[in-house]
């Protein structure tokens, strides 16, 4: 299945617990941290709900 590469590119401070709970649940812990996660549905989610905090690497 495609993959993307998703990169956090603020913090998550000051964030709400919810958003806070999804960069987690993505697999995010740190700035410019990068991880690669299947191309769902679900995670385009997820993707939308903390797209001020994170981008997509080509």
């Amino acid at each position: 299945m495609a993959t993307i590469k998703v990169k956090q590119i603020k913090s998550r401070i000051n964030a709400p617990k919810d958003q806070k709970a999804t960069l987690t649940a993505l697999g995010l812990r740190k700035i410019a941290q990068v991880v690669e996660v299947e191309d769902t549905p679900s995670i385009r989610g997820m993707i939308r709900k903390v797209h001020h905090l994170v981008s997509v690497i080509d």
